[in-house]
């Protein structure tokens, strides 16, 4: 018997990994341009384009939302 491999459309969890898969690559080009042997907690919250202090209260919506899905609209 053939099994047949139909394509959907993209759900959510294709769209999160789809997401971390760019955060990882990001981080990994980062980490190869560093002079250092580690990037500092700072460098990564600057990759990620996390926002600190102030805590999530203060946080804009969607600050943190990698580049990838504010593609999707």
């Amino acid at each position: 018997m053939t099994q047949v491999v139909t394509l959907s459309a993209p759900n959510a969890q294709d769209w999160v990994a789809l997401a971390e898969i760019e955060l990882c690559g990001e981080l990994m080009i980062a980490a190869a341009d560093a002079l250092e042997d580690r990037l500092s907690p700072d460098r990564i919250d600057e990759v990620l384009n996390v926002r600190t202090g102030g805590g999530a209260d203060s946080a804009e919506p969607g600050s943190t939302i990698p580049r990838q899905a504010r593609h999707r609209g």
